[in-house]
């Protein structure tokens, strides 16, 4: 009788332990899931703070990218790069954050390294800035096409954002990951759930990011802009954050390549990230 005792406590006490973990794994789900616009992503009650941004200049090394008639795309997304990271550690709008390069000098980097880079520094905003370009042979064109473009990561590269945000998700960054979450299987439908709600709040966050930076370019700068569109690019698809590629814009545009290589284009591209960065901010209750 003692024994049958016994093993009614143990099953009791395994049926409860798991009815607190899927009880914590709703509630977790819940949270996650209770916004109803970008501006409610993250709680008010979080704990979230938003402390990192990872600078990513396009291309390099033996990479140079598009081409213009005396420049090239590694070169003048370093410089903007540079002059972006030493605005942000230098704003009093942007105190308390810290920015990460992903490469500093004319350096090849690998598209997975980069985002690599940006996880293990658990950064919560991946910019990489690009330059555009019209296809060869197309001088006309090339003289007409300007402007901006956004882009996010599009639907057919989720698995590969699942696979980046099922190892650096913010859940195993917390202090108390191994206590708090002990009984975690990535194989459980319900964290799943999570897993996408990881996903969609990333997602959602980086058009909200997007349309803020478009916003900016057009209204105040009056740039041309192709808007906000889903690409599957690489780099977007393996960081475990919200992330946008930007296109400053055509390179072998004659007066637009002027305009990227300038020291005044450069920083008003630099003061119009800046900008969208703090109302980005604001908008996700992070500042």
């Amino acid at each position: 009788m003692q024994q049958k005792g016994r093993e009614i406590m143990r099953s009791t006490k395994k049926l409860l332990s798991a009815l607190i973990m899927n009880v914590g794994i709703l509630s977790l789900f819940l949270v996650l899931c209770s916004f109803q616009s970008p501006k409610d992503t993250i709680p008010a009650t979080s704990t979230f703070r938003f402390k990192t941004v990872i600078i990513d200049a396009g291309h390099g090394g033996k990479d140079p990218g598009a081409r213009g008639s005396y420049s090239v795309e590694k070169n003048v997304t370093l410089a903007i790069a540079k002059r972006l990271k030493l605005a942000i550690d230098t704003s009093m709008s942007m105190k308390g954050l810290t920015t990460v390069m992903t490469r500093t000098d004319d350096t090849f980097i690998p598209l997975n390294q980069r985002s690599n880079i940006g996880n293990q520094a658990h950064g919560n905003l991946f910019i990489s800035i690009h330059c555009n370009s019209s296809p060869e042979g197309t001088a006309a064109i090339a003289h007409k096409r300007k402007g901006v473009l956004l882009l996010v990561y599009g639907f057919h590269r989720l698995r590969e954002q699942e696979e980046a945000v099922r190892e650096n998700s913010s859940i195993f960054q917390e202090k108390d990951y191994k206590q708090n979450y002990e009984a975690y299987d990535q194989t459980d439908p319900a964290n799943a759930i999570i897993l996408n709600a990881y996903i969609q709040k990333y997602r959602k966050q980086s058009i909200l990011f997007g349309d803020l930076l478009n916003a900016e370019f057009t209204d105040h700068d009056g740039r041309a802009s192709e808007g906000v569109k889903e690409q599957g690019v690489l780099v977007l698809a393996h960081s475990a954050m919200p992330a946008v590629l930007i296109e400053t814009g055509f390179v072998n545009n004659p007066e637009e390549e002027d305009y990227l290589n300038s020291e005044a284009g450069q920083n008003e591209i630099v003061q119009t990230i800046i900008t969208a960065i703090n109302n980005y901010r604001k908008a996700i209750g992070a500042l």
